[in-house]
């Protein structure tokens, strides 16, 4: 009886296994060596002439030598890092932080970045690129009261609209959602997410269920991915609550698929009590059809080290593609086939 509990504990973990194998298609960095000591927040799109990345780098975060960096993927090679945007404003030098990349149906690039001393006084920036991504117009700075998706890709929701992940830091932690009209260059004023909750939440990531429910994920302090909801397009939006998914008070992103599934990358670590934050290890892929009940994917680092930030997106070819941060020395990039991920108990991560 021993001997059979023990094969057949083999041979769950060796199909686990498999699973994962069969899932990862690609690991590789984005560079061995870069002009900068640290780097941090990636973001990755895909434009008519393939993949493009950007983080920020420099010295260290918060430094004033912080610029934001772009790579793109020619063939099987990124192309080196190079510098777009500095946070040189009137001579006077200011760390760059957190890039959005975002391709349009009309095929422009737009990079959107935050300048300032800390995300407590940063403000919202913006550069396009109608060649993707060879050439860049001048920075425009935006309106007081609007900082442009703040970690994570904004979603088109139709009708020349942008809906824009959000969210500040100067008074509490608060999400605040803004809507973008390309066509037009018009911010709407922003809607407020449920800023009277005691919940102390940043950084959301957008899901869209096939009933066109809206659903964000949120960063929190809490120990817990927080979440709320909008069933009229994101003009107004539930109470937060808190998922069963823990946080360590780190960065995630997520993306629903064209069949309609939603796939999450965070930190399945929560925050120790009397702790600002909790481990950015180890980093986990997780499943959903409905972005409420989650399960087990991948686990895509699993040793101590930082781990963190990430960004997802779905390429033309059904791809999943995920960026993250790598110990903060390099950008780390994965291409998983999604029909080959498994979906287990999300209690086996617990």
């Amino acid at each position: 009886m021993k001997r059979k509990l023990l094969i057949g504990i083999w041979m769950f973990l060796s199909l686990e296994l498999t699973g994962q194998e069969k899932s990862v298609i690609l690991e590789e960095f984005i560079y061995e060596e870069a002009p900068f000591k640290s780097c941090h927040a990636s973001t990755i799109t895909e434009t008519g002439m393939g993949l493009v990345a950007a983080w920020f780098g420099g010295t260290h975060e918060k430094h004033k030598d912080v610029e934001i960096w772009i790579s793109k993927k020619l063939g099987d090679t990124w192309t080196a890092p190079l510098s777009v945007a500095n946070g040189i404003v009137e001579n006077k030098r200011y760390p760059c932080w957190n890039p959005v990349l975002y391709y349009s149906e009309e095929n422009r690039l737009y990079l959107f970045y935050k300048v300032g001393p800390s995300p407590s006084e940063w403000w919202g920036m913006l550069k396009y690129s109608d060649d993707d991504g060879n050439s860049w117009s001048e920075e425009i700075r935006f309106p007081d009261g609007i900082l442009g998706p703040v970690k994570n890709k904004p979603v088109d929701i139709g009708k020349d609209k942008l809906l824009c992940p959000s969210s500040t830091e100067h008074d509490g932690w608060k999400v605040q959602m803004e809507m973008y009209h390309p066509e037009s260059d018009i911010w709407d004023k922003p809607v407020f997410v449920d800023h009277i909750s005691s919940f102390n939440v940043i950084q959301p990531t957008i899901l869209i269920n096939k009933d066109g429910l809206i659903i964000i994920l949120c960063r929190s302090k809490e120990g817990f991915i927080i979440e709320s909801s909008s069933n009229d397009g994101g003009i107004t939006w539930g109470e937060f609550n808190a998922t069963d998914l823990p946080n360590p008070n780190s960065g995630i992103d997520a993306v629903t698929l064209e069949n309609g599934k939603h796939v999450l990358v965070y930190n399945h670590t929560g925050t120790p009590k009397g702790k600002w934050g909790g481990d950015r290890y180890p980093l986990n892929v997780a499943l959903s059809s409905d972005g409420n009940k989650w399960h087990a994917g991948l686990v895509l680092e699993n040793s101590e080290g930082e781990y963190s930030y990430p960004a997802v997106i779905q390429s033309a070819d059904g791809m999943v593609h995920i960026l993250y941060t790598w110990n903060r020395v390099k950008i780390k990039h994965v291409v998983i086939d999604p029909d080959e991920m498994p979906e287990n108990d999300i209690e086996k991560w617990n």
